[in-house]
């Protein structure tokens, strides 16, 4: 995988925060891992690191589709069982919505540049 900043974010910034994933999610990412970057997961150190460093949850579907593409709407419901602060993520679709029931939805360099402010 190439350096660029969403590796920068995971080796040098996550670490100082919790982490939390469901079972879809992180069968998403190993997809992703093998369809766009032709790598398997076990062979991403990085990839392990998050599954083994993540508390997993099980999410309850949501009431009513939230997001604009309803396959997104595991990532909300995901972060809602977490009871997370911020999700962290380059899908327009979830960027576009700003915030769910009080958990803020930001780019990965939005949340650098407030990691840096807060520091």
């Amino acid at each position: 995988m190439a350096d660029g900043l969403c590796r920068h974010l995971l080796k040098r910034r996550v670490l100082a925060h919790e982490l939390f994933v469901s079972a879809a999610l992180l069968d998403e990412l190993a997809n992703v891992l093998r369809s766009k970057f032709e790598e398997e997961p076990a062979d991403v150190p990085l990839f392990g690191a998050y599954r083994d460093r993540a508390h997993m949850v099980i999410p309850e579907p949501l009431a009513a589709p939230i997001c604009r593409d309803p396959n997104d709407d595991i990532v909300l419901a995901t972060a809602k069982a977490a009871k997370a602060h911020v999700i962290v993520t380059g899908d327009s679709d979830l960027l576009a919505l700003g915030k769910h029931e009080g958990i803020r939805i930001m780019s990965p360099r939005q949340f650098i540049e407030m990691f840096d402010r807060s520091r």
